[in-house]
């Protein structure tokens, strides 16, 4: 901007009335505002209000976008070419750079939050709660159904999610049941909550969680690792489509990732069930353990469990329990 400027054969015009300087922000400096910088009114200089400060994403925020970045990895390799997912809640395709706007198969979700802690409770990977103890509802940590699914009544839970424990071993051959019980009623069990759901493909998800006294009893629970014996399910391995997808992240980025053995304090394990199945159905199993709470989320559908929503499931169970 020029100074406009005045000679002494011309008569002097009025000087106009300066203009009251703003109360400066706490952040900012002498004569600065979230609007910009005004100069002196006595040189008749008003410079254009600079742009406000963009602040940082908070922390939460960036563990979020890695976990996404992954997810999106991992809904790449399953379907075709590659790209970065900004959301895994909703598959809004034409927000996915580099992907046709055909879908991947992703479900949509209701909008996630986690419920409210007791007066004084501290969060779950809180610097003072060095177990991961969750003091939130069970139930109310519980992935909930995607849009459109409807209720599956095998998981036999009241109006708050809470499930017996002999519904929850229906899940496993009858020969195994009576040893687990005996585990879970020796080994700290505090509570387990549940819900199920089928979708219009004929996917069947169980998702449980199962509140122990402390963490250390959900490392001593054997109920869900490879060896684990479910009703109608052969023998189990790593899921492959899991395993190579964290691979490649792993070889890309150090930051921390759902794959990775742990994540924001979560630690994951992905199984599929091997072929040749016992019947016409294939079941995948994702086990998360993060400090008193183990989830589990079980999926199984006629001819083979489809990767993605497999996937985005696990995932976002994990992100409710960190």
């Amino acid at each position: 901007m020029s100074e406009q400027t005045t000679t002494a054969a011309t008569e002097p015009e009025p000087v106009p009335a300066a203009t009251p300087e703003p109360t400066a922000q706490a952040s900012g400096t002498a004569g600065e505002t979230a609007a910009g910088t005004v100069a002196d009114a006595g040189d008749g200089i008003v410079e254009a209000p600079a742009p406000a400060a963009v602040p940082a994403p908070p922390k939460d925020r960036r563990k979020l976008f890695a976990a996404l970045r992954w997810t999106a990895a991992v809904a790449v390799f399953a379907a075709v070419g590659t790209g970065v997912a900004y959301g895994i809640t909703v598959p809004e395709r034409t927000d996915i750079p580099g992907l046709s706007t055909e879908g991947d198969g992703r479900w949509t979700f209701p909008a996630l939050s986690q419920p409210a802690l007791p007066a004084g409770a501290p969060l779950p990977q809180g610097p003072d709660n060095k177990d991961g103890t969750h003091y939130a509802p069970l139930g109310g940590l519980l992935l909930p159904a995607p849009v459109g699914a409807k209720a599956d009544d095998a998981v036999k839970a009241d109006k708050d999610g809470a499930v017996s424990v002999d519904t929850f071993l229906e899940e496993y051959t009858p020969d195994t049941r009576e040893k687990l019980k005996r585990s879970l009623e020796w080994d700290g069990l505090r509570q387990i909550a549940g819900r199920g759901w089928t979708t219009s493909d004929g996917t069947r998800t169980h998702v449980y969680l199962l509140r122990f006294h402390s963490s250390g009893f959900v490392d001593a629970f054997k109920g869900c690792d490879s060896n684990m014996q479910l009703n109608g399910v052969s023998a189990l391995d790593l899921d492959d489509v899991w395993s190579k997808a964290k691979g490649t992240q792993m070889n890309s980025t150090t930051l921390d990732f759902p794959g990775a053995a742990n994540f924001d304090g979560t630690e994951l394990s992905v199984y599929q069930e091997l072929k040749p199945l016992l019947g016409d159905e294939q079941t995948k199993i994702g086990c998360l353990r993060t400090g008193d709470v183990l989830g589990m989320v079980i999926q199984t559908r006629k001819g083979e469990v489809a990767p993605v929503p497999f996937h985005q499931s696990v995932i976002l169970q994990s992100q409710l329990l960190s």
